[in-house]
Parts: C-alpha cells; sequence; structure tokens
C-alpha cells in the first residue's frame, strides 16, 4: 500500500487517541482517574497497553482493509483522522460513554457500486476475522493479562462488525446493502452470531 506523510500522522494520532478513549472508558471514566487516583495506576497501564493492541489495532486495521481493496481497484484512497470527533471521544469516555469516530478512508476516482460495496465490505470483515481470532486465543488462554487482551480484543471486534454494518448514512452498511442484498445479509448474520456469543464470554 502507498501511504502520504499526512495519512501516516492520522493513522497514528488516529490509534493513539481511540486507546485512550477506550482506556477511558474502560477504567471508568473521569471519577476513578482523578478521584480514586488511577490514572497512573499499574490497573490503568495494563488497560491502556490493552486498549492499544485490540481497539486501536481493530480500528486500524479496519480502515487499512478498506484503503488496501481500494487501491486494489487503481483509486485514490487515503486514511483522514476526525480529529474534532477523536477528541470528543475522549471527552464522552472520561463521562463514562463511548462514541468512536477516529476518521475515514477518502477515496477519489470513479467507483461502482459493486466496488463501493465490496471496499465498505472489507472493513467490517477485517473486525470479524479479528474478533474469531481473539477468540480462539481466548479459549486458550483465559487466565492473566493476556487472557484479558484476548477477551477484550474478541468483545471490541465483535461489535465494531455489526456495528459498522448498520445500513443507512455514512456506515459501510448502507454501501454494502445497496450493491448486494445477500452479501450484506449473510454478513449481517455471521457478525452478530460473534456479537451474542461475547456476551457468553
Amino acid at each position: 500500500m502507498r501511504f502520504s506523510n499526512k495519512e501516516i500522522k492520522d493513522l497514528f494520532f488516529a490509534w493513539i487517541l481511540i486507546s485512550f478513549t477506550f482506556a477511558f472508558f474502560f477504567i471508568g471514566g473521569y471519577n476513578k482517574l482523578i478521584f480514586e487516583k488511577q490514572l497512573f495506576s499499574q490497573s490503568f497501564i495494563l488497560i491502556l497497553i490493552g486498549s492499544f493492541l485490540t481497539a486501536g489495532i481493530g480500528f486500524i486495521l479496519h480502515e487499512l482493509a478498506h484503503k488496501y481493496i481500494a487501491q486494489g481497484y487503481k483509486l485514490n484512497a487515503e486514511f483522514r483522522a476526525f480529529y474534532n470527533m477523536l477528541w470528543l471521544s475522549i471527552a464522552f469516555s472520561l463521562a463514562g460513554f463511548i462514541i468512536a469516530a477516529p476518521g475515514a478512508v477518502i477515496i477519489k476516482g470513479f467507483i461502482t457500486r459493486e466496488k463501493n460495496g465490496k471496499i465498505s465490505l472489507a472493513g467490517p470483515m477485517t473486525n470479524f476475522i479479528l474478533g474469531i481470532v481473539f477468540l480462539v486465543g481466548f479459549i486458550f488462554i483465559s487466565k492473566g493479562f493476556l487472557g484479558l487482551i484476548f477477551n477484550y480484543g474478541f468483545k471490541i471486534n465483535a461489535l465494531l462488525a455489526i456495528f459498522n454494518m448498520i445500513p443507512f448514512g455514512a456506515f459501510d452498511g448502507a454501501k454494502i446493502i445497496l450493491w448486494n442484498k445477500l452479501v450484506y445479509w449473510t454478513s449481517v448474520i455471521l457478525f452478530l452470531g460473534l456479537f451474542l456469543i461475547s456476551f457468553t464470554k
């Protein structure tokens, strides 16, 4: 894949900020960080590392999957971070809520409905595959820090896969269902199944 300097910078900062967003949320928000002095605690450091390896990687690979398929079609595709939304995500996570909109791959060039659908499917499909990989890891190792990583990675990627299949607005699902309804509903069933399994772990 081809990357511009700005794109590399945007990917790096989006990964950093979205990882902190999930870490602040998982630790319990502002009250835990400040009033219970968790900001520099071992627990928060471990959660932050876990967020980098699960939520951060999940988001980044999701966007890179879009880019890879788009560039395969000889389209100009570059990731752009939405910094205002990233800082808003940080603020919401401190309040105990999650809003995650780190950015998007901007695609330029002639694009058919089929190509757009396949490019869009690549993102949530990547999260689905990551979710399965983390689930298999959790089946074998469910204890300790590594078990926590596998569990978080499984649940976060299962959520990202099904969440991005919402069939309206700027979500991936809106472009997929316009391209092929059978592919859309088959994917939804698969992703929803993985998401429901996440409630049992």
